[in-house]
């Protein structure tokens, strides 16, 4: 239940074993209402979020490369990560210990060898950066189609705009699933439901917030020529105070901007996806021109694009991956918003295997859907 990026890989993992696979998405996919849309997402192996999620990404970057050889798409640009901040913060520090725990290649530089080599950002004198070169971009939209399509040639049926009203675990150790347009049974169930989390899984407690953010597309003025893959990275910035932002280089070419957005901010406003204020607003472009004009001053130009985006969090900002607690014939992933698409294609094949053979290729431990009870009996 669910195509976007996480279902649609699920479909193919599972069609490509053999299975017999239906798919089931409530619009045309790929679709901007929800969370895998935004022509680009981050890809990175030097995880400062926690060590246990870079032998994922090995793993996630191969099958990449597989899907687009097999697909014979474009889906991956390794231009380089910059994670830049301020001494002992977390970006810096979290992204060194996963590097050197796992090995990967890395440099570490100081603000005049950040200004040297990306002399674009404005830094303060104490500010360090890990520069990874394996850092890049994932094509969003392209890399949902190109999972739909790998799936649908190894056999799965896929049925769009056909919303999901409810579903039901049976006695007999099935699973029955209500749509707009019929009911259906299977052996197993994957749920992949994106921002629709909260009401699809409701029963489970599970404590997810739905949060709003904005994409921004800004044109350059002096020209994307500096901000072009072969000169500039892929960035992460945290300063001592304030939010956290993230951008890319410039991919759509000499009229399409270059996008930026912010990661963490210091407020969120939550909703749902019924809810939500799909509007760019006033304050949302003057709070990204705050960031930028300090930071990245080069890129305080027009505002070409933006759209609004549904990050599915929480509380630790650790993913739901597993079995249901009360019906193990049925799989959950959730909770993926604002690090998860990069993850695609690997927990694709984990879902697969949680749901074919009933235990996964890799640990999973760190994403286990009891953990918040576990954490508070009461």
């Amino acid at each position: 239940m669910g195509l976007g990026g996480m279902g649609s890989a699920a479909v193919s993992h599972l069609a490509s074993r053999g299975k017999c696979v239906l798919g089931l998405e409530q619009f045309l996919p790929p679709h901007n209402r929800g969370s895998s849309h935004g022509r680009t997402r981050v890809i990175r192996q030097a995880y400062f979020e926690h060590p246990s999620y870079v032998p994922l990404l090995l793993r996630a970057y191969e099958l990449w490369r597989e899907l687009e050889r097999d697909t014979n798409q474009k889906l991956l640009l390794l231009p380089g990560g910059l994670m830049m901040g301020a001494p002992g913060s977390e970006v810096i520090e979290g992204s060194l210990r996963s590097a050197l725990q796992h090995g990967l290649p890395h440099e570490v530089l100081d603000a005049r060898s950040i200004r040297r080599r990306f002399p674009g950002f404005n830094i303060p004198d104490d500010a360090i950066a890990l520069f990874e070169p394996d850092a890049g971009l994932v094509f969003c939209e392209n890399a949902v189609v190109a999972h739909l399509q790998a799936a649908t040639r190894s056999g799965a049926a896929l049925h769009f705009e056909e919303p999901v009203l409810d579903w039901s675990a049976r006695d007999n150790g099935s699973v029955e699933v209500r749509t707009a347009r019929g009911v259906y049974t299977a052996e197993k169930l994957v749920i992949t439901p994106g921002p629709w989390a909260p009401q699809l899984l409701s029963e489970l407690g599970l404590p997810l917030a739905v949060e709003r953010q904005v994409l921004f597309w800004f044109q350059p003025p002096g020209g994307i020529q500096p901000f072009a893959p072969d000169r500039f990275p892929i960035y992460i910035w945290q300063p001592r105070k304030g939010s956290v932002l993230y951008g890319f280089p410039a991919v759509d070419g000499p009229q399409g901007g270059v996008k930026v957005a912010f990661y963490r901010k210091p407020t969120s406003e939550l909703c749902s996806p019924n809810t939500v204020d799909r509007r760019v607003r006033e304050d949302d472009i003057a709070e990204i021109r705050e960031g930028v004009r300090d930071f990245l001053p080069a890129l305080d130009g027009k505002l070409i694009d933006a759209a609004t985006c549904l990050y599915t969090l929480t509380p630790d900002l650790h993913f739901v991956i597993g079995p249901h607690p009360s019906h193990p014939q049925v799989t959950l992933a959730a909770g993926f918003s604002g690090h998860g698409f990069k993850f695609c294609s690997v927990v694709g094949e984990i879902l697969a295997q949680l749901a074919s053979e009933g235990r996964a290729g890799m640990d999973i431990s760190l994403f286990d859907p009891l953990r918040f009870k576990q954490s508070n009996p009461c």
